[in-house]
């Protein structure tokens, strides 16, 4: 047997988790089979170098072709899921039959339609697949805390609960613009105000050398507590701006309208409790950003 055939074995013995997973996220059957099949040339193209978990890395990769699609439909209409179910085969289908009788149900895949593209992803792979924040993270290009953040909004959205959701964004906004503010006038007190004093800030590498390279001191991979934070951005984030990131208000620094460094922000209590500067070109582009 070639290597080609080995991987598309193993392959094969997850095409049906796979699916279960894109069907979920996407609500449409024929949309699922295409993101599947996305994976599995993905997955003929790469190999399987360096790959410990192959389930792991194959539920990753189809979750970020879903996201990609959720991100796409966004300007256009989404093919109802009970549409979709009906257009199928009246035979003796056992698919058809399985989708019928799914316990996500119609109506789920319907509410979830509702929610943002990160929201969806979020929640589908923890609440439905038990798939810990850890591994979300990557897929929907955030922390792990954020990502706890999206899959809780789009849990509380699908149980109707849209207005507290709402009032949380707008408080969101209002603490993330206290932040900007503070820490471009030099407010010591008032950035201390914001920020939790368990806050942590988390930079990737290529947001730790941008910092340096803006003779930003003190970022660094991590870096905890309060006092330190508001030493940090105290008079500065003069060049940032206000952005959504995938539904959520953040900072962005866009020299010449080009996204260079993201700033993601987790709160509670209405507090910030996590930032973290993004500054990848990859991640960046995986993010759904407006600003």
């Amino acid at each position: 047997m070639s290597e080609t055939e080995v991987l598309a074995k193993r392959f094969e013995a997850y095409r049906s988790h796979l699916s279960s997973i894109a069907y979920r996220m996407l609500g449409s059957q024929t949309e699922a089979e295409d993101a599947v099949q996305e994976t599995y040339l993905r997955l003929m193209r790469r190999g399987t170098n360096g790959v410990d978990n192959l389930g792991g890395w194959l539920t990753t990769i189809v979750a970020r072709v879903c996201l990609d699609v959720l991100r796409e439909r966004k300007s256009r209409r989404e093919v109802p899921a009970d549409a979709e179910i009906e257009a199928l085969p009246a035979t003796d289908d056992l698919e058809r039959e399985k989708l019928i009788a799914d316990s996500v149900g119609i109506a789920m895949l319907i509410v979830l339609e509702k929610l943002t593209p990160a929201e969806r992803v979020a929640f589908v792979l923890h609440d439905l697949f038990n798939i810990s924040f850890e591994e979300i993270a990557p897929v929907v290009g955030r922390s792990p805390m954020a990502a706890r953040q999206l899959a809780s909004r789009g849990r509380r959205r699908i149980q109707g609960e849209p207005a507290n959701t709402q009032a949380d964004r707008t408080r969101q906004r209002e603490v993330v613009g206290a932040f900007l503010a503070a820490s471009q006038s030099g407010d010591y007190t008032a950035l201390l105000a914001v920020l939790d004093p368990d806050v942590i800030l988390r930079a990737d590498a290529a947001a730790v050398e941008a910092s340096a390279r803006a003779k930003v001191p003190g970022i660094t991979s991590e870096v905890h507590g309060r006092d330190s934070v508001a030493s940090i951005f105290r008079g500065r984030a003069r060049a940032a701006q206000v952005a959504l990131l995938d539904g959520d208000t953040g900072l962005v620094f866009a020299p010449g309208g080009q996204p260079r460094v993201v700033m993601d922000f987790v709160l509670e209590n209405d507090r910030i409790v996590e930032i973290t500067m993004i500054g990848n070109p990859e991640r960046i582009a995986a993010l759904d950003l407006t600003f």
